[in-house]
């Protein structure tokens, strides 16, 4: 470990760099949502769309399940030092999802009667949870 000593007054103190990620956050998080999708489809429900971005927010994984339109949002955390994946969908997060879900439907020109529904996948290292009408 790279240790650099910095001159205060009178004393020294060792500072340590901060560690860099090496993984690319992004990535990983893309690598799940197509898991998510995978799993999604292996339970007989159409994704529609994958990474549905707009001006109010982001959407993970659109589908349907021939009764609802799903709004997904998938949560990955390898394991619960930071907590566990689907406390991470916070009262905030879950407004700027259900903004993003009507702008979808505004955009796309559906009926506001459609009935919808929100569901989180909650992956924790190699566990996955979900959880339907979540929100």
């Amino acid at each position: 470990m790279l240790i650099k000593w910095i001159n205060c007054g009178a004393s020294w103190r060792n500072k340590r760099p901060k560690r860099r990620k090496n993984i690319n956050n992004r990535a990983i998080g893309t690598k799940y949502e197509v898991l998510a999708a995978e799993y999604l489809k292996e339970q007989g429900i159409r994704v529609i769309e994958q990474n549905y971005r707009c001006p109010q927010g982001e959407i993970d994984i659109i589908a349907s399940d021939g009764r609802y339109l799903l709004f997904v949002e998938v949560k990955y955390r390898s394991n619960t030092d930071k907590g566990y994946p689907a406390e991470a969908v916070t009262a905030a997060k879950q407004r700027r999802i259900r903004k993003t879900a009507r702008y979808y439907q505004w955009e796309h020109r559906l009926p506001e009667e459609i009935p919808i529904r929100f569901d989180v996948i909650s992956i924790l290292g190699r566990e996955l949870q979900y959880i339907q009408n979540a929100f």
